[in-house]
Order: structure tokens, then C-alpha cells, then sequence
């Protein structure tokens, strides 16, 4: 697909937009939103690092399911319409970092929690934790492998494209893992938000996978072009996840 981007004519009113219902919306909640935060902190002092890990593990699984998605999306040229191919995989590479970022302060936030005591050791180790350490085991084996698959990114020239592109498909098993962990070992997971979190974003991620399938069997499945004939440029293959 050919690049063809956001109209540089609307720059200015784009941000302009943006700025103007960020400060209408600050302006309209901050104080109050403010005063109830302030509330709540003080009266649950004792349980922040417990409130604080589970949000920590929320923000990790939504940046870990963005960045799955946009890989996919990305590996389909879907994106190329709107965005130099580039800078689609520099915003895939960051998300996964962040996605790294917060996971490793989502674990590192429960060695300060009361309620249920952790050391280092099984922080670190999986399946060493008091609290259920099989599925807390599969959420540092998540991290873990995606870890792996970050580091990848560094050495993709080296490895070459076809082993790397091999390595970068554990990170749907990754999004497997992290699902399967919220899903079995976080508290929030009775909750209806919470189980259409998880439902929204494996669905999401299950959908582009079947279309990214069947999109390359398809152009698998094209005739090969004759010699000399000109053949429709393919979708770009270094950047592919």
C-alpha cells in the first residue's frame, strides 16, 4: 500500500481539538477528581502497594495487547496507508517495551505488600510465590518471553529475518500467558469490567491473527508472475513482525 498519511492542512485544527477538549475536560473534573484521590489514599494507606500492583498489571496487559495488535496490523500493510512503515515498527518496538516496563513494576510492587509477603526470590523465580504459584509462575514466564522477544529486536540483522520473524511469533504466546494469569490469579477477574477487558482484547488479537492467515495463504496461493512481467509490489517484508 502506498503511503498517503493525514492531510498536513488539518494539523492545526487537529491539535487545536485536542487541546481544547483535554482542557475542558480538566477543568471540569480535576478539582473533584482530585479531592476523592486525595480521600481515597489516605484511608487506604495500608492497602496502596495491593490497589497499586493491580493496576500496575492492568496498564502491562492493555500495552502488551496493543502491541500484539499493531504487530498484526502492521505485518498486514493495513497501516501503511497511514504511516511510513518505520515509524509503525519504532511505535511497535516501544509499545513492547513499555508493555516490559510496567509488567516489571507491576511484580516488583508486590514485594511491598503486606497482604500477601513475596521476596525477591520468588518474584523472580515462577512457581516459587505463596499465592497461586501456578498461575503467578505463568505470568513471570510471560515476562520473561517477552523479554526475549524485545531483545530480538537488536539482533534481527544477525539472526536473520526468517528466524526472527519465528522468534517474534512467541509473542502471541506471550498474549497467552498474560491472559491466563489475569484471568486465574488476578482479584479483579470476577468482575464484569474486568472479564470484558480480557474478552475485548483476546478477541481483538484472535481476529487480526485468522486475517493475517488468511491474508498470506492467499498471495501464497497466487500464480507466480512470469518472467519479465511487472508484479505488484508486496508488502514490505523487513519490518514484518
Amino acid at each position: 500500500m502506498k503511503y498517503e498519511g493525514l492531510s498536513p492542512r488539518t494539523r492545526l485544527l487537529r491539535w487545536g481539538l485536542f487541546g481544547l477538549a483535554l482542557t475542558m475536560i480538566l477543568y471540569a473534573t480535576a478539582p473533584q477528581a482530585t479531592g476523592l484521590a486525595v480521600d481515597w489514599v489516605t484511608s487506604h494507606q495500608d492497602s496502596l502497594p495491593w490497589y497499586a500492583t493491580r493496576f500496575l498489571g492492568f496498564l502491562a496487559y492493555g500495552a502488551l495487547a496493543v502491541s500484539v495488535a499493531y504487530g498484526l496490523l502492521l505485518s498486514t500493510g493495513i497501516l501503511d496507508r497511514i504511516a511510513h512503515r518505520v515509524v509503525s515498527f519504532t511505535l511497535h518496538q516501544d509499545l513492547s517495551a513499555i508493555a516490559i516496563g510496567l509488567t516489571a513494576l507491576h511484580g516488583a510492587v508486590l514485594a511491598l505488600d503486606t497482604f500477601v509477603p513475596q521476596s525477591v526470590r520468588q518474584l523472580i523465580i515462577p512457581f516459587a510465590g505463596p499465592y497461586r504459584p501456578e498461575w503467578v509462575g505463568i505470568g513471570q514466564i510471560t515476562f520473561y518471553l517477552m523479554i526475549v522477544v524485545y531483545a530480538s529486536f537488536s539482533v534481527r540483522r544477525r539472526i536473520g529475518q526468517r528466524a526472527w520473524r519465528l522468534l517474534h511469533y512467541t509473542t502471541l504466546l506471550a498474549f497467552v500467558g498474560a491472559t491466563a494469569h489475569g484471568l486465574m490469579s488476578g482479584t479483579d477477574s470476577p468482575a464484569a469490567w474486568a472479564f470484558w477487558a480480557y474478552t475485548l482484547a483476546s478477541v481483538a488479537v484472535a481476529f487480526l491473527l485468522v486475517y493475517r492467515i488468511t491474508l498470506s495463504v492467499a498471495n501464497t496461493a497466487r500464480p507466480v508472475a512470469r518472467p519479465g512481467a511487472r508484479a505488484t509490489a508486496p508488502v514490505a517484508q523487513e519490518f514484518q513482525p
